[in-house]
């Protein structure tokens, strides 16, 4: 008996070590608060009765769904886990940012290089995608090179709050090891703050808003553009207090659009009228399910928005996936979604490649295309 009640005192006290390692640094991970994102949002044209809307009509969640969801989330959690390793590519990094070119490093992570400019998005390189460190989606392959490898960015921009594509810990290295801004949407300057991002780098920029950055004072070759994307935001229980979005990056002879995470939306083909056309598209093409297809395009409308953002012209530009392949957020197999998009881009024409995680590409210089995917999943 006594036995039992010290091995009883024990688990109790390693069931407390373990929430309490779970719960550390949860109300700095989540960011700011309401109260101090607020200020910055009033008087934008999106934002009214204390959140931010989409332009289009949009639910997070189908009407009557969340029963079939707590279903699937029981019974088809794994699904979206690889059958093997996901092989990695040492990123290469050249000394000169190239004309055109992009390394993705899984999930919406990507270095993106046009016209000698590099452009950091969406970084995320923690283990997890959560506030906590124990708990919540945890990584299905490594991250494929170091944050300390990069080189020097010209910016960082950051599409939305979600845990997938705003990570403290990564930010907080940035902070420490590159000289760059952080171009973000309207709100999210709030959650920088708190994590102790100096002001001076911090731009805020609205639907539609812009900035010219370059190497120096002299140098404003590069314009970044903040684009209207259909989604959501949120890091704690409440929702839609900071804005989403997508950025169209220009130089002063490429085009980059970096969609971040969003749902299908006619602000694709305006943008494309307004900013485009578009040498190389970074779209989502993962996490979709027929319960929120509002707020997540599949890898069908991944090729549709493309043609969009090209004027129309489907063949225009390089369509590289991004948002599938490093974390389970939906319920679909792990390679659907690259099956998926390689056959809806054949069809229509699309000029598609899928790189490994890490793996650099350079669009005027694409090797012959290899299914890598067909022996992971």
């Amino acid at each position: 008996m006594g036995l039992a009640r010290v091995a009883g005192s024990v688990a109790s006290t390693l069931g407390l070590a373990w929430v309490a390692r779970a719960v550390w640094g949860l109300p700095t991970a989540i960011g700011a608060g309401p109260a101090a994102i607020e200020p910055t949002a009033l008087g934008k044209s999106s934002f009214r009765d204390g959140r931010f809307h989409n332009t289009e009509p949009s639910s997070m969640l189908a009407p009557g769904a969340a029963p079939s969801l707590l279903w699937s989330g029981l019974t088809k959690g794994r699904v979206g886990r690889p059958s093997r390793p996901v092989p990695l590519v040492t990123p290469a990094v050249p000394e000169e940012a190239a004309p055109l070119a992009v390394t993705w490093y899984g999930h919406a992570s990507a270095l993106v290089e046009l016209d000698g400019y590099r452009v950091l998005a969406d970084p995320v390189w923690s283990e997890r995608v959560s506030p906590s460190p124990l708990v919540g989606p945890a990584r299905l392959h490594p991250v494929p090179g170091e944050l300390s490898s990069l080189p020097a960015v010209d910016a960082v921009i950051i599409s939305h709050d979600h845990y997938d594509h705003l990570d403290k810990a990564t930010i907080d290295e940035l902070v420490r090891a590159q000289l760059a801004p952080f171009v973000v949407p309207t709100g999210i300057g709030a959650h920088l703050r708190h994590w102790g991002v100096p002001e001076d780098r911090i731009i805020e920029l609205d639907w539609g808003g812009s900035v010219s950055l370059g190497h120096d004072a002299s140098d404003r070759g590069l314009t970044i553009t903040c684009a209207e994307a259909r989604h959501f935001s949120g890091r704690g229980l409440v929702r839609n207090t900071t804005l989403w979005a997508s950025w169209a990056l220009a130089g002063p002879t490429k085009r980059v659009y970096f969609g971040g995470d969003t749902g299908y939306t006619k602000a694709f083909s305006q943008a494309g009228a307004v900013l485009g056309p578009f040498d190389l598209t970074l779209l989502p093409i993962g996490a979709y399910d027929e319960r929120w297809t509002d707020v997540h395009m599949n890898p069908e409308e991944a090729v549709r928005a493309h043609a969009d953002l090209c004027l129309g012209d489907a063949g225009y530009g390089l369509l590289v996936p991004i948002h599938w392949a490093t974390f389970n957020l939906a319920f679909h197999g792990w390679s659907e979604p690259v099956h998926r998009l390689v056959s809806a881009a054949a069809e229509a024409g699309t000029r598609t490649v899928v790189p490994k995680p890490g793996e650099r590409v350079v669009p005027n210089d694409l090797p012959p295309r290899v299914s890598w995917w067909e022996d992971v999943e």
